[in-house]
């Protein structure tokens, strides 16, 4: 019962996260995109060709050109992920010709700003859609059911048919838009990447070393952040020792080194970049206890660690 309390309470929080990005999404297409003549990628992206040479509405075209899909998605993937993309679809379209305004305030006149800034407020708006579990429907369907049946990756066959939009686009309009439409597609995916990932990232660090005891400590008493002992082996010599695991901000990695090479200067350090952490320390609060007179560092120790810190001020 707590399980699905807690899902009824996240669904209009997500539900609004989702109508929170297609409305970025859409006021970055008509902001930048639009007056500069480019393009988007997916059915959007076909809405605005005909847009261009018809005027038809960017937002009924794409709901109209979603249907079908929608169809194919409710029959192939099912009743659930079909709800969620009529959500996101039908607000996206609605966003679009509701924000058509900003066509007169288009702040860039450069084709290089347009396509950059353009790129990234979209993938803004569609990380912040896919973050939140959500979708806008178009090639997004079409990638899902491609990698279902055939087990094909979703962004190849995603970047394929936009590939083709872009070949279309050079042959009606010239290369030099299609060129700048790369480019804000570029943008597009690499923000949108960024987004999903979280901007919140932390420090992922592995030490090995002959004073992993000394080393924990001085991390529990100097960064304040849990440490995980991993059992480890030399390959090699056969010896056996324990391995420090600790997850940090990314503001903490140098008073980290400092305090590891303070301890013992041939540590082996590894840093790798952990796009989202979750538990208590950083997504909860953490619970501060006072540390065991046995887990304290010895004075030499603590004296050595500050005076390298000091160095550093």
């Amino acid at each position: 019962m707590r399980l699905t309390a807690a899902i009824a309470k996240w669904q209009p929080l997500r539900h609004l996260g989702v109508i929170f990005g297609c409305l970025i999404a859409a006021s970055s297409i008509n902001l930048f995109v639009v007056p500069s003549h480019l393009l988007t990628g997916g059915v959007t992206g076909i809405a605005m060709i005909v847009y261009y040479l018809a005027g038809l509405p960017i937002g009924l075209q794409t709901l109209i050109y979603n249907l079908p899909l929608l169809i194919m998605s409710y029959k192939l993937l099912g009743k659930n992920y079909t709800l969620d993309v009529i959500i996101g679809t039908v607000v996206f379209s609605i966003c679009l010709d509701a924000t058509k305004f900003l066509n007169a305030y288009a702040p860039a006149n450069d084709l290089m700003l347009a396509s950059i800034y353009g790129g990234i407020f979209n993938g803004i708006g569609y990380g912040i859609v896919f973050r939140m579990n959500g979708s806008t429907g178009g090639f997004d369907i079409l990638g899902a059911i491609i990698k279902k049946y055939y087990s094909m990756n979703m962004g190849t066959v995603i970047f394929g048919f936009n590939c083709v939009i872009v070949s279309v686009a050079g042959f009606l309009f010239g290369i030099e838009p299609a060129m700048f439409t790369l480019i804000c597609m570029y943008t597009n995916s690499i923000v949108t990447d960024k987004v999903i990932a979280g901007v919140n990232r932390r420090k992922a660090v592995l030490i090995v070393s002959e004073k992993s005891k000394e080393i924990a400590d001085g991390i529990i008493n100097e960064l304040k952040r849990g440490v995980t002992f991993l059992h480890g082996q030399g390959a090699f010599t056969g010896n056996e020792r324990n391995v420090v695991m600790v997850v940090v901000s990314l503001t903490q990695i140098a008073k980290l080194k400092i305090v590891v090479n303070a301890i013992d200067k041939n540590a082996f350090m590894i840093i790798v970049s952990a796009s989202e952490v979750m538990g208590r320390g950083f997504t909860r609060p953490s619970r501060t206890k006072k540390i065991p007179v046995e887990d304290q560092l010895s004075p030499e120790t603590e004296m050595k660690i500050q005076k390298a810190l000091n160095a550093t001020d």
